[in-house]
């Protein structure tokens, strides 16, 4: 069996300077974290996936029913990080320039000059983006995966890091276009806020009753922090055998009887940075099978499709998403003498039965 001082030899031994950076990453996350939770009350999950997806350089789509603080969430997490914030109203005479910026004639210079929209910001607000048309919903297609936006013939890269919260209601459809695959695929990861408990609504009166506590709301982490977390991030390992686990997921969804579309090899990488972020936030340098389950289900189940019988039988692409989870054998560490984990070096993984989350 191969031991970390073997690794070492071989140039690939963890970096020991992680653990500093790691109580970096805990000490900012924590401070966002504790920023965003005074104003959504009782929701520390999707508060948590929020900052995963932040950390992942991916985008997170809100969808839940009106009024449970859909922009409430998107609003705190930007106030909370020291960018630049932009927030678009999805209507449905928005237009693709009013996003993206348009050239306008100068008359004292006799050129064209360039106005950039409200995409040119490192966090983006979309309320409601199912309320625009089609057209106008392609304009953040470039710009969510390229980090880029092309006028005329010319490309203008945006801020980093640059991170689009979409909010959307599933319930009101009138007037309302639903989001095509190739937009929803964009997004990393999906969340519904859903109804507080009961003690956490009544303390919500409490701090809620007399002003927005997003009024009071300061940055508590600034822009550079943030890229040096998501160097972080990117630094996190996954064993071979995780990665494969993470490919039979995805995998999965393509083969599904109750499935006519799968997950895209796009959502594969996500699923991979994901649970990198995650791993980072949990305070490890590697990546395990127990982070890509906890994600699996709101970074592939906005993707999929179901069948028009998978509809008829009310089978939803979550439930579908977990039974695959159930289905697909996990990779499990082997016992070891020495070394510092296999976790960390990769190495000596088996297989089970996938465990009930």
């Amino acid at each position: 069996m191969t031991t970390y001082e073997d690794r070492a030899n071989h140039g690939d031994a963890p970096d020991r300077t992680y653990s500093r950076v790691g109580d970096d990453l805990t000490a900012v996350v924590e401070r966002v974290r504790d920023s965003v939770e005074s104003v959504i009350e009782g929701k520390p999950e999707v508060v948590r996936l929020s900052l995963t997806v932040l950390l992942a350089e991916g985008h997170l789509l809100i969808e839940d029913v009106p009024g449970v603080g859909k922009t409430m969430l998107a609003k705190a997490l930007a106030r909370s990080i020291d960018c630049s914030v932009q927030r678009i109203q999805f209507t449905p005479d928005l237009l693709p320039s009013d996003i993206t910026g348009v050239s306008i004639w100068d008359q004292q210079r006799r050129d064209f000059e360039f106005k950039p929209g409200a995409i040119f910001a490192q966090v983006v607000i979309g309320d409601e983006i199912n309320r625009a048309s089609p057209k106008t919903q392609s304009a953040l297609l470039e710009s969510m995966e390229e980090r880029q936006v092309t006028i005329d013939g010319t490309t203008y890269h945006l801020p980093s890091p640059f991170m689009v919260v979409a909010t959307q209601n599933p319930v009101e459809m009138e007037g309302t276009y639903p989001l095509p695959e190739a937009q929803r695929d964009r997004f990393m990861a999906r969340v519904s806020v859903g109804y507080p408990s009961p003690e956490a609504e009544l303390q919500m009166l409490d701090v809620h009753g007399g002003v927005s506590p997003l009024e009071d709301l300061q940055p508590v982490a600034h822009a550079h922090e943030i890229l040096k977390l998501i160097e972080t991030v990117r630094a996190v390992h996954v064993a071979e055998p995780v990665r494969r686990y993470v490919v039979e997921l995805v995998s999965a969804t393509r083969t599904h009887p109750d499935l006519r579309l799968g997950a895209s090899p796009r959502a594969t990488l996500h699923l991979l940075r994901a649970a990198k972020a995650s791993a980072a936030l949990n305070g490890r340098d590697y990546a395990l099978p127990d982070d890509v389950q906890a994600l699996a289900v709101a970074v592939l189940a906005h993707r999929l499709l179901p069948t028009a019988q998978a509809q008829l039988n009310r089978r939803t692409a979550e439930q579908v998403v977990r039974e695959i989870l159930q289905q697909t054998p996990v990779p499990v560490e082997a016992p070891q003498e020495t070394g510092i984990g296999l976790g960390r070096a990769g190495l000596g993984y088996g297989r089970q039965q996938s465990r009930r989350l």
